[in-house]
């Protein structure tokens, strides 16, 4: 189901047809044939008059529930919402019909929360999701779709950014906070004599996500352009989750393997930096869908595996390597000063071509993910 199919969906909820409980469940029926438990703990755990507000937070600890809570009586209000007694204490209180329809637990209701991810591959050059920053910083809708595309792609380009210093972090700005780190609050991308990394190099990078050898690790990379190079130095980008969900078709016992083990990375600037972090290459969530990807074949220290699993996950590990280069899952592009690209760094992998010609000069920042997540979910809401 995609988004908007999603939003359809919640603004057009069906009604209740029907109710029935037994001391330890209550069984909504649809209007559109769904059917839906609850179980009495999770009702009364869930409680309106338990929270600070409809959607404030919660009153009490789990510590404090009852050990036994059974459902006394249930009714279909004029309104269409459920008034539970629960017992034995008699409490009452009042769910909204389309609050339960929202959070139901039914395998449908469930599936429906966790939307699909737009994976893509070679495809989305024809159209890669872009913004102008004249509109974007205006708010609102133009915003709100900038930020969509970055949540339902892991990726985004903005056109138009003053090529000035800074303007990176003014981005940011717009949906959240700047992560700093060692790097500090911005960090120049062009070439120097002593690199101590080689994105500070002319070289080419082959596709990574940024920093592994964090925990938790910056969850999203801006990279501005203030100059471009005269020859060379395209961007690329590479879904990470198309590539997962490909070895998990096409190899499900090396899939297998990226997501049991945890990776060690490691990044040293002596005297002064020893970052170190460990976890899979592939990051499942409890259902099993994917969570994060990690990939940053410079970083990675001496894999710390049992004896005999050595080689198979080297195998696997090569195999996504080769999936996450694979030319017809790449996008690039070229950045033109004023241009600038952003990356889920859990998700989607980028790198670019070698350059020779010319000054290339980029300003690169991080960010997370929970205050862009944020910022969209209030501009739905009032758009």
């Amino acid at each position: 189901m995609s988004r908007m199919q999603a939003v359809a969906a919640r603004l057009a909820r069906p009604g209740i047809a029907g109710l029935r409980q037994d001391a330890e469940t209550l069984t909504i029926g649809w209007a559109d044939g769904r059917e839906s438990r609850f179980a009495a703990i999770w009702l009364f755990d869930n409680r309106p008059d338990g929270r600070h507000g409809p959607d404030g937070q919660r009153l009490f600890d789990v510590a404090e529930l009852p050990d036994e809570v059974g459902i006394a009586s249930v009714e279909l209000t004029g309104e269409g919402d459920v008034a539970v007694t629960f017992a034995p204490n008699s409490v009452a209180t009042v769910f909204s019909g389309a609050w339960l329809r929202d959070h139901a637990l039914d395998p449908a209701s469930r599936a429906e929360r966790r939307l699909d991810k737009h994976l893509w591959d070679k495809g989305l050059a024809a159209n890669p999701p872009t913004a102008a920053y004249a509109e974007v910083v205006k708010g609102g809708r133009a915003l709100a779709d900038w930020l969509a595309h970055i949540r339902d792609y892991g990726f985004a380009l903005l056109s138009g950014v003053p090529a000035e210093d800074g303007m990176v972090c003014r981005v940011v700005e717009l949906f959240g906070y700047v992560r700093e780190t060692n790097y500090g609050r911005l960090f120049d991308v062009i070439s120097v004599e002593k690199p101590n990394n080689l994105a500070f190099t002319g070289l080419a990078l082959g596709n990574h996500t940024d920093n592994p050898y964090r925990d938790p690790v910056p969850q999203l990379q801006l990279l501005h352009c203030l100059q471009a190079a005269e020859e060379g130095g395209e961007s690329v980008v590479v879904d990470g989750f198309f590539a997962a969900e490909r070895l998990r078709r096409e190899a499900p016992e090396a899939f297998n393997l990226l997501t049991r083990y945890a990776v060690p990375f490691r990044y040293v600037e002596k005297g002064a930096v020893d970052l170190r972090a460990a976890a899979p290459l592939i990051e499942l969530d409890s259902e099993g869908d994917l969570r994060a990807v990690r990939y940053n074949n410079r970083s990675a220290a001496p894999f710390d595996l049992p004896e005999e699993t050595v080689v198979p996950f080297y195998q696997a590990y090569r195999r996504f390597g080769r999936l996450l280069h694979d030319p017809a899952a790449i996008v690039s592009f070229r950045l033109g000063a004023g241009d600038l690209f952003i990356v889920d760094n859990q998700r989607v992998l980028h790198g670019r071509r070698g350059f020779g010609k010319g000054r290339r000069h980029l300003q690169g920042t991080y960010a997370d993910k929970d205050g862009l997540l944020s910022r969209l979910r209030v501009l739905e809401a009032s758009l």
